[in-house]
């Protein structure tokens, strides 16, 4: 069986200030929503700009860096890997979600 590689690099700048939460005694986590934009020409060869968005986890030490140097508008550039969480919504639906989940940063 070949290896198989869980692996995202993005850039692009952060929609928001990051969200910074402490789970128990000291583990903390901080979530960004990232915005990637996309140019390309489509079949009319009109150009199209598309914005995707993106939430990236940074945990523990990343997460102190994130809260100190990462604000609205900021960009940067990031490397981890895809997680997909489920939980169920107020609704009694179950819902799902892909984050990615961050391994390094550059900030550019």
């Amino acid at each position: 069986m070949e290896n198989v590689n869980n692996k995202v690099f993005l850039s692009g700048f952060a929609g928001a200030d990051p969200e910074v939460t402490t789970i128990y005694d000291n583990l903390r986590l901080a979530r960004v929503n990232l915005a990637v934009i996309e140019h390309y020409r489509n079949a009319l060869n009109e150009e199209v700009k598309k914005t995707q968005w993106f939430t990236i986890t940074f945990w523990n030490a990343k997460a102190d860096l994130v809260e100190a140097k990462i604000k609205k508008g900021s960009r940067l550039s990031i490397k981890g890997r895809l997680q997909t969480n489920h939980y169920e919504g107020k609704d009694g639906i179950k819902r799902y979600a892909v984050e990615i989940v961050a391994n390094d940063i550059e900030y550019l």
